[in-house]
């Protein structure tokens, strides 16, 4: 962060102090104070941290950011609200920087889009991103504060789970250029209809700059249809030939894929190291993302060609002649049937899902569930490992539809001993769930000798 003054801050912010000071980083974690900060004291359902503010000042905190008194004679900058403060304090903070800014949203593929962008921005910027899953009202600011003078770019992912999040996410952002990978059906509990997350992600276009264009998936049934009057819409795909970036000659092996990008007359040879259709929808949108802000092709497929998983997203490893692919940090019927997409194409002895419940779909959770039963079945699985009460009823329809190894447990430990017992090297696994599942707790105990 760059330093700011507190009087300059108290002016974005709309209110006072009582005496100016450097102020050299904002903190809203009171454990984390460092000397010179200023304190922000959010509120939340668990925590109030007008609890901490007299603490935070006694650490080093210059100042506090309040919404009610508090019992210290430190500097008190009273606002109406901290966490909107916060956010307006970002929001200023980000408008000190000219630098190329990407917006990235989307039901399904938002975070490994955000980390291929990355690649190939790297190529030519020393570029800023949110770190693991920073990509809320908190997270997102925490790292637009992050920005200083050494960075030329930055990539910021917008999560979002009701109407609104991701317009106020976005006029924090204030991107360059947007990105909308996909609409799915996560968050449907709470947004009614795929039209409604559909409309909730274009909220990014309320901060977007003026001009910026929109990148979108023109293979996506939803966002084929959007059409702005005031500014540009990218799209990309595989099926619609009549998109602006157009992978064709698609090649998968065991670990990369291979593919080439059409795109304003020209074509581009890339090479992913991952595996999966929808990572060359991903691939596609940062590939266009990096030729808009000035990266060369080339440079393009040699930042793509250096993609790194991050998390526990689809990470490919080698467990005693087993091939196990992680992929617990989050579900949706779309990344499902992506994921089982991915078992299909490995070259294996037998085909293995353990399949953990997929949160927040409302009152469509229990046919989703059966359909990646059926699903599974379909695509040849062969043994189909489920955990949770939803994901049984993939179990129970898997089953009906001719998987004759369908299993349902309630016991990690149980479900991670029945994997050891029944799978042999030559076999691929693979583990996806939604996160509030904890399914890699079921990856380390298969592992442990």
């Amino acid at each position: 962060m760059i330093p700011l003054r507190l009087k300059e801050i108290a002016a974005a912010l709309g209110t006072a102090c009582r005496e100016d000071a450097e102020i050299l980083s904002i903190c809203t974690d009171s454990r984390k104070i460092t000397r010179g900060c200023l304190f922000i004291a959010l509120v939340g359902e668990r925590f109030d941290g007008h609890s901490f503010v007299a603490s935070a000042l006694q650490q080093g905190a210059v100042a506090a950011v309040c919404s009610k008194p508090v019992e210290t004679d430190g500097e008190v900058l009273l606002v109406e609200d901290t966490g909107k403060a916060f956010m307006l304090l970002a929001a200023y903070y980000r408008s000190l920087f000219s630098i190329p800014v990407a917006g990235i949203t989307g039901s399904v593929g938002k975070t490994t889009t955000k980390e291929m962008v990355y690649a190939v921005l790297s190529e030519k910027y020393n570029t800023l991103k949110n770190e693991g899953n920073l990509n809320n009202e908190i997270g997102l600011p925490t790292t637009v504060f992050r920005m200083n003078a050494d960075y030329e770019a930055a990539i910021l992912e917008m999560g979002m789970s009701a109407f609104g999040e991701i317009s106020r996410l976005s006029q924090v952002a204030q991107p360059s250029i947007g990105v909308i990978s996909k609409i799915g059906v996560s968050h449907i509990e709470h947004l009614g209809s795929r039209e409604g997350i559909l409309k909730a992600k274009l909220e990014i276009l309320d901060g977007l700059k003026p001009g910026a264009p929109l990148v979108v998936n023109g293979d996506d049934d939803l966002l084929s249809t959007v059409e702005l009057d005031d500014r540009r819409v990218i799209r990309f795909g595989i099926e619609n030939t009549a998109c602006d970036y157009v992978a064709k000659d698609i090649e998968q092996g065991e670990k990369e894929t291979t593919f080439t990008v059409s795109f304003g007359g020209k074509v581009q040879t890339v090479t992913i190291p991952t595996v999966g259709i929808h990572n060359v929808y991903n691939a596609l949108s940062a590939f266009a993302v990096g030729i808009y802000l000035g990266v060369a092709p080339e440079k393009a497929a040699e930042g793509l060609s250096k993609y790194v998983t991050s998390g526990m997203r689809q990470r490919v490893s080698d467990f005693n002649g087993i091939t196990v692919v992680e992929d617990c940090y989050n579900a949706s019927p779309d990344s499902m049937r992506a994921a089982v997409e991915v078992l299909r194409g490995l070259n294996a002895k037998t085909k293995a899902l353990v399949f953990g419940d997929m949160l927040e779909l409302g009152e469509i959770s229990a046919d989703a569930h059966r359909e990646i039963g059926v699903l599974a079945a379909r695509k040849g699985i062969d043994r189909l490992y489920t955990y949770g009460t939803m994901a049984a009823l993939a179990a129970e329809s898997a089953r009906e539809n001719g998987i004759a190894f369908a299993k349902s447990y309630d016991d990690k430990n149980a479900l991670a001993q029945e994997l050891k017992k029944e799978l042999r090297a030559g076999d691929a696994v693979l583990f996806k769930a939604s996160r509030g599942m904890k399914l890699e707790e079921v990856i380390t105990a298969f592992k442990e000798v």
